[in-house]
């Protein structure tokens, strides 16, 4: 197995198990947060798709439109409102799909290739920022997992119970 083909597999395990989590957040609940100033259920929703996209065209097409917009706005900006959890995970899933079809047909001696932009103070290798998109993922889906612990008082969690 190369590179590719394990972040392919990991990929698709860390998407799945996100789901899991993210599809036990109450749809009337989407706009809980702990406090004033963090993010909400559903923004954070928003946030693993849009940043799994960004990065992805970075680390594929050296496209950095995503941090030229998220940096200056902020993130609070850039989410928006989030009014229904059904529409969040079927863009979740898009995106999710654009990733996996975007790896598999990068050609796998690209993934040592260098990603640089000295505005936002990034010297990345590609296969880095792939693998930084299921790192991230994962943060989220335990950051979800530990609100609606506090929201619901049950547990939420990818492992089976």
């Amino acid at each position: 197995m190369d590179l590719k083909e394990f972040f392919l597999k990991q990929k698709q395990a860390t998407y799945k198990n996100s789901l899991k989590v993210f599809q036990a957040i109450p749809p009337d609940q989407i706009g809980w947060r702990p406090a004033e100033g963090m993010l909400s259920l559903g923004q954070i929703v928003r946030h693993v798709g849009m940043s799994e996209a960004g990065v992805r065209r970075v680390a594929i097409e050296n496209a950095w439109d995503y941090y030229e917009r998220r940096v200056p706005l902020g993130l609070f900006k850039l989410l928006g409102e989030i009014t229904s959890l059904a529409d969040e995970l079927a863009l979740l899933e898009q995106i999710h799909q654009e990733t996996m079809a975007a790896a598999e047909a990068f050609p796998i001696e690209r993934w040592e290739e260098e990603r640089s932009n000295d505005a936002f103070g990034v010297h990345t290798k590609v296969a880095v920022m792939l693998f930084g998109i299921n790192e991230h993922n994962t943060h989220h889906r335990a950051q979800i997992g530990t609100y609606l612990h506090l929201l619901t008082g049950k547990r939420a969690s990818h492992y089976a119970l």
